[in-house]
């Protein structure tokens, strides 16, 4: 067994989308090779209504998929499939836009008037690009919890984990997504696949994830983004971890424990022609799919 390297940290940076939503972005637009298959991770997190609840209106969709996991409030839905709903408080939404969707999605606050969920953009290979769109919604209470003997909490979102399979099925880069609790003071380690690419992403607690060549312990206490952290400060720093290869991350857990999302998957290893919310191959696809927009063709017809 071999530790993947920590290769870089940083941190989400603050972003405006949609119709004003406020929220913090940890990599996207800039270098996709980088974590192929992975596009695009946001973190939208706020506790203030004005900062979020007019939401991403209608907006169209093409060449990808998005993975939404709601932790506070709820994210209301509709899409040019005809669906619509709500997701609450650890429910999933996974959606293909595939061939084009339209949609919006429009989150509201708890009770306290809190926000919190992260959405994960999927490419899709040239071979599916212009697939059939779909949706897939999914209750927090269908999401499997493994809960080892020291406490170790482990959510199976997407892909397999110590014998337990999430219920979201069918993306095409068949990523492992997993939301992991470890507690304080407990050293922990997880298999992932050799050939994937893999990230972490620390939102609540702190900790220290080993690397190859320093077993004792890395480096979230070391600069993210110019700026020394200690490890006492990393709670709610939305701290991006990027891997190395090998077949196993460790993780020792600071004084209040740490929480964070784990996510591999295999590489497309294909073109990537990127603009705003449509990722495509080529530039020719890009100028099609904005000339199908500007013609109401964006929409393809069931096969």
């Amino acid at each position: 067994m071999s530790i993947r390297p920590v290769t870089a940290l940083s941190k989400a940076q603050p972003t405006l989308e949609g119709a004003g939503v406020h929220l913090h972005r940890a990599f996207g637009f800039h270098e996709p090779e980088a974590l192929d298959p992975f596009l695009l991770f946001d973190d939208f997190r706020n506790e203030r209504p004005e900062h979020f609840q007019r939401g991403f209106p209608w907006h169209p969709h093409r060449g990808i998929e998005t993975i939404t996991y709601v932790l506070n409030g709820s994210v209301e839905h509709g899409d040019s499939l005809g669906n619509s709903g709500t997701l609450g408080a650890g429910d999933v939404q996974w959606m293909t836009a595939g061939s084009g969707i339209l949609h919006q999605e429009m989150p509201k606050g708890n009770a306290r008037g809190q926000m919190h969920g992260f959405q994960l953009w999927a490419n899709l290979p040239s071979s599916l690009k212009m697939t059939a769109p779909r949706y897939q919604d999914v209750g927090g209470g269908d999401i499997p919890e493994v809960i080892d003997d020291d406490g170790t909490r482990v959510k199976v979102i997407v892909g397999e984990f110590w014998g337990k399979r999430g219920p979201v099925d069918g993306i095409a880069a068949d990523p492992q997504y997993l939301d992991i609790y470890v507690p304080p003071g407990v050293t922990k380690t997880f298999p992932v696949d050799t050939y994937r690419r893999a990230f972490a992403y620390v939102f609540e607690g702190a900790g220290r994830f080993a690397d190859a060549s320093q077993p004792g312990g890395v480096l979230l206490e070391k600069e993210v983004m110019g700026q020394e952290v200690n490890i006492r400060d990393l709670s709610g720093d939305r701290t991006l971890v990027r891997f190395g290869t090998g077949d196993e991350v460790t993780v020792q857990a600071g004084p209040e424990g740490i929480r964070f999302l784990l996510v591999s998957g295999a590489p497309i290893q294909e073109p990537i022609a990127w603009h705003g919310p449509i990722v495509m191959n080529t530039q020719a696809e890009i100028r099609q799919a904005m000339s199908d927009l500007r013609n109401d063709r964006f929409i393809q017809p069931a096969h």
